[in-house]
């Protein structure tokens, strides 16, 4: 399942985000990237140890865990901190696959990637080239958001970020380990919440089918996660 969560920060808080990353220190992504990905990989990336990148990450969880689509979507279990990247005119990243496996560089927790998310922090105007293009089972999609915006994907996905040819690509990127380990089964817990939320907005939450429904979903969660 691949979906946009819209509006994760609003324009101020795009603005000031970038206020601090467009005066931060920036160093060579391909430190952070896997065997295959280092030979693909061509951004600048924030020191994820430093300061800005340990503020300004949990200024985007604190956003972000407060989303419902992105919690009906991702059911989240354990999230690593945000990262920050940036593409300048002819910096790439090729076709990889995320590692299975990510290490917290805070915590050195072990966590197993379900979901890849991109943040974008540049407006579509701002850069050509530089979609995030991802492979899924409904074929490839392109994907350039506004500022503010994320997607969220599965990580066992191919994907690339084509060759920024104007401006700079501002984003964060991170992963997440779900509570149900399934992307079918979580698309099918997203699709029942959508429905349950959409039927309580017309039919009231206390009604008995939208009760019923609600009992199922979270009786299908009890069946299938991992928590």
């Amino acid at each position: 399942m691949l979906i946009t969560i819209p509006q994760v920060l609003d324009k101020a808080a795009v603005r000031a985000l970038r206020d601090r990353l467009d005066t931060a220190q920036w160093q060579d992504g391909r430190q952070t990237a896997g065997v295959q990905s280092r030979s693909v990989k061509r951004n600048q990336q924030l020191p994820v140890d430093g300061t800005e990148a340990r503020e300004l990450g949990a200024q985007v969880l604190r956003a972000l865990t407060a989303h419902p689509l992105f919690l009906s979507a991702a059911l989240p279990l354990r999230i690593l901190p945000p990262m920050f990247n940036r593409y300048e005119t002819g910096q790439t990243f090729g076709v990889h696959v995320d590692n299975a496996i990510r290490v917290s560089p805070l915590t050195q927790e072990r966590l197993r990637a379900d979901l890849s998310m991109t943040l974008f922090l540049s407006e579509p105007d701002d850069y050509d080239g530089g979609e995030l293009v991802i492979e899924d089972h409904y074929g490839t999609q392109a994907v350039k958001l506004a500022a503010g915006d994320m997607v969220l994907y599965p990580s066992t996905s191919l994907h690339e970020v084509l060759p920024v040819t104007r401006g700079a690509r501002v984003s964060s990127f991170f992963w997440l380990q779900s509570m149900v380990r399934s992307n079918e089964q979580r698309t099918m817990l997203f699709d029942l919440d959508q429905t349950i939320q959409a039927l309580a907005e017309r039919l009231g939450s206390d009604d008995a089918e939208v009760v019923r429904l609600t009992g199922l979903y979270h009786n299908m969660i009890r069946l299938w996660s991992e928590v």
